[in-house]
């Protein structure tokens, strides 16, 4: 006969506390104390005990996994973020699932059909284009303290968000760029309506002020995250009469775009023009020229998420509003900048 498995009796017999205190510390740990908590686990590791999900979940009534928005699971940026979900989510017991909001976009009233239909417990959102009648109806649902943006966000709506420091990493890339000597600074933006777009067009406007640089109205070309947005901004400035000698792009992919185009027309980076990316995605170090750009910790970023998520699910997050955590980047100088020829 096969050997019996032990009971949620056996691991209370062998932590000498009740039922009820084992199954709180395999649903809410958190109203335990520290001893209390380490008596249970120790007893469960010595006992052998599973946990029956399935079972679990449905008692619980709970579907036992979390929704992951992505805007485009194309673009190589996103990789390291999920990676840190993961993190964030290992040793837990819920499952995470994936969805391509960009290439399968949600219907109206599926987000919250997602938790009323008992398919998820909570969701992370990467994306920041969001409408306004969906967050509307999670929030008079009661569903904001189960949702937790990450990277992007909806301004004019409390939910809890982890952010990159987007403003601060374009006043370093402007700063770094004036420091080796250059004024004449162009700057490629995300696409209109993002807030990332925004933060980092912003912080870039205040560093070229703070530091008296001249901004002509031409070095601002709008971009959309994109490799053909490099290209696009590429042929623009190859047509200007007063071409600048360094350009801060929105994003590394913009940057490789940029680049390569210029190469293509004979323009050397960073002989002729310096160029600064922002993200750090893994490529960056090996493009050649190696990007300086402007790193986020997206792992850190992902982690902190699932994190702060399971808090809000175990009941172990801090009383009060919604968080919003920042998180800081850090300039990476590599052959992509050096002063002006």
């Amino acid at each position: 006969m096969p050997p019996k498995s032990a009971t949620i009796q056996d691991v209370a017999q062998a932590a000498k506390v009740s039922t009820a205190t084992v199954s709180r510390a395999l649903s809410n740990p958190g109203l335990l104390s520290d001893t209390t908590r380490e008596q249970v686990l120790e007893a469960i590791r010595t006992t052998g005990y599973r946990v029956n999900h399935a079972a679990r979940n449905l008692r619980m009534q709970r579907a036992g996994a979390i929704l992951i928005l992505v805007p485009n699971l194309g673009k190589p940026f996103y990789s390291a973020i999920l990676r840190g979900i993961s993190q964030g989510f290992a040793g837990s017991d819920y499952s995470v699932l994936i969805t391509d909001t960009e290439n399968s976009p949600m219907a109206e009233g599926e987000l919250v059909g997602n938790f009323t239909q008992g398919r998820v417990d909570g969701v992370i959102s990467l994306d920041g284009s969001l409408t306004a009648e969906t967050l509307d109806q999670c929030r008079a649902q009661g569903l904001d303290k189960r949702i937790v943006f990450a990277c992007e966000w909806v301004d004019g709506y409390a939910f809890p968000s982890i952010q990159s420091d987007n403003r601060d990493g374009a006043r370093q890339a402007i700063r770094h760029l004036a420091d080796l000597g250059h004024r004449k600074i162009a700057h490629i933006t995300g696409p209109i309506g993002n807030v990332l777009t925004a933060a980092r067009r912003d912080g870039a406007v205040e560093e070229r002020e703070r530091l008296g640089l001249p901004a002509l109205k031409e070095w601002i070309i709008r971009g959309d995250f994109s490799l053909e947005c490099g290209h696009e901004a590429a042929d623009r400035i190859l047509a200007m009469e007063d071409r600048p000698t360094a350009v801060f792009c929105s994003a590394d992919m913009v940057a490789f775009g940029l680049i390569a185009r210029l190469a293509s027309h004979g323009v050397r980076v960073p002989e002729d023009i310096s160029v600064v990316g922002f993200d750090d995605i893994d490529m960056a170090e090996s493009y050649v020229p190696a990007l300086t750009t402007i790193r986020q910790d997206r792992d850190r970023l992902g982690r902190t998420a699932a994190e702060q998520l399971l808090s809000r699910l175990n009941g172990t997050a801090p009383p009060g509003p919604p968080e919003e955590e920042l998180l800081p980047v850090e300039l990476v100088v590599r052959g992509s900048t050096a002063p002006p020829g």
